[in-house]
């Protein structure tokens, strides 16, 4: 926590609490809006990082990488039905409130997350192993729609409107300690049993996923505990007081924000595509396509996550001073410029091998690390200070998720299709740009209200 932001009385907005109390509430927010994201996104690492594990048991082949590129397919299928859980979350967090959204979303997220770890595989249940596996991940995908929009949302409505940009970094760095978490524990895996030992494929495997369970229950019952972020509430008593209520925020958005809606989705393609590229695929470049060691890559990629989260609470600190705005154009032109020279950086460091290329390979992907960062710290506080209360979770959720699911989930599908396909390894590196192109026009079009109170946000 950020000891001066609780020292202003009319910092956050509630009335009747003292100032202790006040730092109490903004601390269960902020934890149960952590965990909550946590539990998704270390899902989503333990799928990535054990991939090659997981298309042993569902996707069993004699050609490795089409095991591995049809466990990422179903990865990426799991991702299309995210708009609409976005549409369904975000127009019940809008209508029902944050809190019930978020209760209610956990529980059923948490809950398709275990079921996936208590799978049988392709050996036990033939095609109908993969089935269940796509299904569960469509429910755990629809279900999670909400969570890192309403989490965001739940923050930014609680948080100093000074310091919103420092508060609203704890979603992407739950999210990095999500990866961080399933990136040690497949790392442990593979150097204590080995990628293909019958633990690992047989039961290894499935022990993130029934960790979701008791860790989803704890943040159902934090949330049940709170009251509705302040800057909602104040919205419904001027409603009741002039007798209207929120109805069909989705309409609304579409009718009276749609270009604010569609710059929105411009700016997250980068965070879509760089996250998943350089945090999940990048581990699996190097091992599939580069044939780099797997447990030096891993190692890589743990110590790429540490200063990760580091560098998200900086990110956000800094959006607080100087704007989302130009933190978001700076990561677009940083990724345009750097991404092909990262790759090409890459190739020369595995041909190097040994230390100097175990180091020169963890600089190039903190370098990269670094430029998500600024995007990725950002964001969050960004796209909440763009959408007025109303549509403000159906706006954040919709623009968010639409991106994710075009773009973010199928990330490392489309990578590894274009080297396929193009029978070069650095054409990531370029579809990478063209994404970062795009979002540096939308940045150019939005209008940045950083540090603005949130119910001033027309």
């Amino acid at each position: 926590m950020k000891p001066d932001a609780m020292t202003d009385a009319s910092a956050v907005p509630y009335e009747g609490y003292s100032e202790a109390e006040k730092h109490a509430v903004l601390r269960k927010v902020t934890f149960s809006s952590f965990l909550g994201n946590f539990i998704e996104w270390f899902d989503y690492a333990s799928y990535s990082y054990l991939a090659t594990v997981i298309a042993i048991v569902f996707f069993p082949s004699e050609d490795p990488a089409v095991g591995v590129m049809s466990a990422f397919g179903v990865f990426a299928l799991s991702f299309l039905v995210r708009p609409v859980g976005a549409i369904f979350w975000g127009n019940m967090g809008d209508k029902k409130g944050r809190k019930w959204a978020l209760s209610v979303s956990i529980l059923l997220m948490s809950g398709a997350t275990f079921l996936i770890g208590c799978l049988p595989g392709y050996a036990m249940l033939g095609i109908g192993a993969p089935l269940l596996l796509l299904l569960l991940r469509m429910v755990q995908s629809f279900s999670a729609a909400g969570e890192y929009a309403g989490a965001a949302t739940f923050i930014a409505e609680y948080a100093p409107h000074n310091h919103r940009g420092f508060y609203c970094s704890m979603v992407p760095a739950s999210t990095a300690t999500g990866l961080l978490v399933g990136s040690l524990l497949a790392t442990f895996m593979f150097s204590t049993w080995g990628a293909d030992s019958a633990f690992v494929v047989d039961w290894g495997w499935r022990i993130p996923f029934w960790l979701a369970l008791p860790l989803g229950y704890i943040t159902h019952f934090i949330r049940t505990h709170l009251e509705d972020s302040p800057v909602y509430e104040q919205m419904q008593k001027q409603l009741k007081a002039a007798g209207e209520e929120v109805a069909h925020p989705i309409r609304t958005l579409f009718k009276k924000h749609f270009r604010v809606l569609i710059i929105s989705f411009g700016a997250c393609v980068l965070n879509a595509v760089g996250f998943y590229a350089v945090l999940t695929y990048l581990p699996n470049y190097l091992e599939t396509t580069l044939h780099y060691d797997p447990a030096s890559a891993s190692t890589i990629t743990t110590i790429v996550l540490v200063v990760y989260i580091g560098f998200i609470f900086l990110s956000g600190r800094i959006s607080d001073r100087f704007g989302r705005k130009k933190m978001l154009i700076g990561a677009c032109v940083g990724f345009i410029a750097l991404t092909v020279p990262a790759f090409l950086l890459l190739g020369t460091a595995v041909g190097m091998g040994g230390t100097g290329g175990f180091w020169l390979i963890l600089v190039v992907e903190l370098v990269m690390c670094l430029l998500l960062t600024i995007n990725d710290g950002t964001l969050a506080s960004y796209l909440t200070e763009t959408f007025p209360t109303d549509v403000r979770y159906s706006g954040f959720a919709l623009s968010f998720n639409l991106a994710n699911a075009i773009f973010g989930g199928s990330a490392s599908f489309i990578s590894f299709w274009l080297i396929d396909v193009t029978g070069s390894d650095i054409a990531p590196a370029w579809y990478m740009v063209v994404i970062a192109v795009v979002a540096l026009v939308a940045m150019i079009f939005t209008h940045d209200h950083s540090g603005k109170k949130l119910n001033d946000v027309e």
